[in-house]
């Protein structure tokens, strides 16, 4: 689904990500693990544009999508994507933040996008908040709207920048919950998490990033019951 060739970004002299080559399959659940200042975020960024590669190709289902001409936006609307902070609209209520990109941007009827909103609410069992301002929300329920928001766009894959990094000890639980049962049902996700334990349960695959480059990238019992790499043992030492 995903195909990066020789990716490098740089910003200025500062080299982020250098000789990036990555194939990622339909259905695999990939997570980006790593100190941080190692790339992760900016590999994830790369790869639906709002970092755009100083060098080399990105391929979304065939397309090369780094081509000048290329219809971004478009592309954009089947790669949902969740941020650390939750980028809900303060002023408008929890149904109509999800209904809003679907009205605008995919034209549906109002009637249509809110029976969809209700949906994707009850999949992050949030439909009795679909009233609710942002502001009344926990952390946790923020985050989940912001999923549901996402996924209502029907991506066919997801991409999460740290999803739990914002929230409280607590909340971090629920988010992962939902993204289980994203995982269970063969979505195609992207992962930059320091969620270790959700890491190691989850993922198809890992790949642990240094200095811009992918150290290592093998399935989870390689990764955590044998990794090769000494930059990865010790990273692994710290964070475990």
């Amino acid at each position: 689904m995903i195909v990066l060739k020789d990716i490098e970004k740089a910003f200025g002299e500062n080299v982020v990500l250098r000789n990036i080559n990555l194939t990622i399959p339909k259905g695999q659940v990939v997570c980006l693990i790593g100190a941080s200042g190692s790339g992760k975020s900016t590999l994830l960024r790369c790869i639906n544009q709002l970092e755009i590669p100083t060098k080399g190709d990105v391929f979304f289902e065939g397309e090369l999508i780094t081509a000048p001409n290329h219809d971004m936006t478009k592309t954009r609307q089947q790669m949902g994507m969740v941020f650390q902070q939750f980028n809900l609209f303060p002023h408008k209520t929890v149904l109509e933040n999800i209904t809003l990109a679907l009205c605008h941007i995919k034209k549906m009827d109002k009637s249509e996008a809110e029976r969809l909103a209700l949906e994707y609410l009850a999949k992050v069992d949030l439909v009795e908040k679909k009233d609710t301002y942002p502001r009344s929300l926990s952390g946790g329920q923020q985050q989940r709207v912001a999923i549901a928001r996402a996924l209502a766009m029907n991506p066919k894959v997801m991409l999460f920048d740290e999803p739990t990094s914002a929230l409280d000890p607590e909340t971090v639980g629920e988010v992962l919950t939902v993204m289980r049962k994203l995982a269970n049902e063969g979505m195609t996700m992207i992962i930059v998490t320091h969620e270790m334990g959700f890491a190691k349960e989850v993922a198809d695959r890992i790949l642990f990033l240094h200095n811009g480059t992918i150290e290592e990238d093998d399935i989870p019992i390689a990764i955590f019951g044998g990794a090769k790499s000494q930059r990865l043992r010790a990273f692994l030492d710290k964070v475990l």
